[in-house]
């Protein structure tokens, strides 16, 4: 009569544990709600509503006609367009490949050897992070200005021929935007790869120093490789805000002169609330979108790898 009982309790027993994991599990999800609500509220939701824009030819106020894959069409073949996609292709040379290496170069000089100050040249090259972006582009644009201090400066050394309005220049418009791309991001990325050199066991480099490695053979075989996920995240970041920089551009030239320094986030906005051509501005922004996500994907693949 003992071993039927003793079996009863013992499956209730499991049968008990069982359910209270299901209800904590499902105790857990319900703080998830929240949270997925808001999002989906007001980022999922309105990716949706602006991809199913993206087949309609719509002013934003009348009615709207249905236009399939004619805004794509255009897309892929309107000058303006392209120009934007292509110059925000551009950008991620300065918004991520100058600030990652300068970024790791300065990461890997203060932690290499911290003196006095390094806190305070920390903290100057993060502070672009802290500021607004519109700030940042009016103090840009008054730098930049043809009476600037920057003008200013070339003349007093003897360089005023080199003196020019340089975000009303053709030629130098552009590089001059992306340096302040570069000049906001590098901090981000110093901070970031300083995180992670601090976390590489110290060992390794006496190790390095042991078998006669210089400071440059350390920091390609020991410090590069070690910080590898930060430099994904690095990456990850700073090309997105290249692909979807807006703020620092239409502060500095709205995109001009001409459409030299357009990017999409520009370009959406002119053609939503100037152009009144909102079905394109969506087609451009689900494209972005999917460059975007692309990227992310390729860039985490490949530091899936090398991990």
């Amino acid at each position: 009569m003992t071993e039927p009982l003793t079996r009863t309790r013992g499956e209730s027993g499991r049968v008990t544990g069982s359910s209270r994991r299901t209800r904590r599990g499902w105790s857990s999800l319900l703080y998830l709600v929240p949270a997925f609500v808001f999002y989906g509220t007001f980022t999922i939701a309105p990716w949706v509503q602006s991809v199913w824009l993206s087949f309609w030819e719509w002013d934003g106020i009348g009615a709207a006609t249905w236009a399939g894959f004619e805004n794509y069409i255009k897309v892929a073949t309107d000058e303006r367009l392209v120009v934007a996609l292509r110059n925000g292709l551009g950008f991620i040379v300065f918004y991520t490949v100058f600030p990652v290496i300068l970024g790791l170069l300065v990461a890997a000089v203060i932690a290499a050897r911290p003196r006095r100050g390094s806190g305070f040249v920390r903290t100057v090259l993060f502070l672009p992070q802290i500021l607004p972006l519109v700030a940042v582009g009016v103090v840009w644009r008054y730098l930049y200005a043809a009476d600037g201090p920057i003008n200013q400066v070339l003349r007093a050394v003897g360089l005023g021929d080199v003196a020019r309005a340089w975000l009303g220049d053709f030629t130098w418009a552009y590089p001059a935007v992306g340096v302040i791309g570069t000049w906001v991001t590098t901090g981000l990325c110093m901070m970031l790869l300083l995180a992670g050199i601090q976390k590489i066991d110290p060992s390794l480099y006496e190790a390095a120093r042991l078998d006669r490695c210089g400071p440059v053979r350390q920091f390609w075989h020991v410090t590069v490789p070690g910080v590898r996920a930060e430099i994904v995240v690095a990456v990850t970041v700073t090309l997105i805000s290249a692909l979807a920089s807006f703020d620092i551009v239409y502060v500095t030239t709205g995109g001009g002169p001409g459409y030299q320094t357009i990017v999409p986030g520009v370009l959406i906005y002119k053609l939503v609330f100037t152009s009144n051509e909102v079905g394109l501005a969506c087609a451009l922004a689900t494209v972005l979108s999917a460059i975007i996500l692309v990227f992310v994907a390729v860039i985490g693949r490949i530091g899936r790898r090398g991990a």
